[in-house]
């Protein structure tokens, strides 16, 4: 069937969503006439309208966890009828790889994860150890016993209009040069710079650039910490909007477009502003910058490579926190100083 489509069946999580991304360059550069669809959880759908390989954004159903058969058969009855030529199976779960199985896509591309054998029938092994993911998710554009090739890096895009539409509708004035403060991690607390910190690099920032204004980006679980970060920031303050909770992903994301520079954790957040290139200084404490870096033409990854990281712990194994609580803000002006001097 010449005139077939791609499916691939996004990760959960925002920052592997973005991470992702490179896999359809190499699919849409050997098809470029055969559209692309994602199959996407709806938290994570912004991420992929922004990029340019995707034809339709397909959000899922289905409950977090939740086996749902009935569901992921009448889904598959609605996939079948779009005409999908082959499909790429991002997660590792059994109950992601029944989908294209129940939907009669002939090709079925993913990792071999929870034992899918005859589920997966392009079985790709799991890397040990694990490579970068940038990387680990584009191989399953290759064949499995092909050398590994260097991956293109990820990639999004965000129209004039509603970049200028997202700062609008959230008092950014589009006059002034705004830095994104990304101060929350999904993973756990472990991976958050203190507040504190955060705080005082907002006013070495305005020490310098009077004229900035800095947006505070994140989920409403965030808004805690975010209020953490203001309330440290003293005469900075003013200059600074605490903006978690308050926009939705896709006004987020065109949010980061807009900015001068990002200073973000190791988050997804961290992973849009280096697929939209933005200048971005990444804090990393507990993981590890080699497995998921930025790759924006101006990007710097901190991290103190102490001997008790990356430990890649949630909480603090020791109860100390040192790989970030010794980053102490001088050390990131330092990287950033230039990037807003440009």
């Amino acid at each position: 069937m010449k005139d077939g489509r791609t499916l691939v069946i996004s990760p959960n999580w925002i920052g592997d969503a973005v991470m992702a991304q490179p896999l359809l360059q190499r699919l849409k550069a050997r098809h470029p006439e055969r559209p692309i669809d994602v199959l996407s959880p709806p938290s994570v759908a912004p991420v992929w309208r922004a990029a340019p390989e995707v034809d339709t954004v397909l959000e899922t159903p289905f409950r977090h966890k939740a086996l749902q058969l009935r569901e992921r058969w009448k889904y598959a009855r609605v996939l079948r009828a779009r005409g999908y030529l082959d499909a790429y199976v991002l997660p590792n779960t059994l109950k992601y790889a029944l989908i294209p199985w129940l939907a009669g896509i002939a090709r079925r591309v993913g990792y071999k994860g929870e034992m899918r054998y005859g589920l997966v029938n392009v079985m790709h092994l799991d890397d040990t150890p694990p490579r970068p993911m940038v990387p680990f998710y584009a191989a399953l554009a290759l064949s499995p016993d092909a050398p590994l090739a260097p991956a293109p890096r990820p990639r999004l895009q965000v129209p004039d209009e509603r970049i200028a539409a997202a700062c609008a509708g959230h008092g950014v004035d589009a006059g002034r040069p705004l830095v994104v403060f990304a101060p929350g991690a999904e993973f756990g607390p472990a991976k958050r710079w203190p507040p504190r910190h955060f705080g005082a690099l907002a006013q070495a920032i305005l020490a310098q650039h009077g004229d900035a204004q800095i947006a505070l980006l994140g989920s409403p679980k965030d808004r805690e910490t975010c209020d953490d970060v203001l309330a440290h920031a003293g005469a900075a303050a003013p200059a600074m909007l605490n903006l978690a909770g308050q926009t939705q992903l896709d006004e987020a994301i065109a949010l980061i477009a807009r900015a001068a520079a990002v200073v973000a954790n190791d988050s997804g957040l961290l992973h849009i502003a280096s697929s939209l290139n933005r200048p971005v200084v990444a804090l990393y404490g507990p993981t590890d910058p080699e497995h998921a870096p930025p790759f924006s033409d101006m990007a710097r990854a901190l991290s103190l490579r102490l001997d008790c990281s990356p430990c890649r712990q949630r909480e603090c194994p020791l109860g100390h926190h040192n790989c970030l609580e010794r980053m102490e803000a001088p050390i990131v002006w330092k990287e950033l100083a230039p990037m807003l001097a440009r």
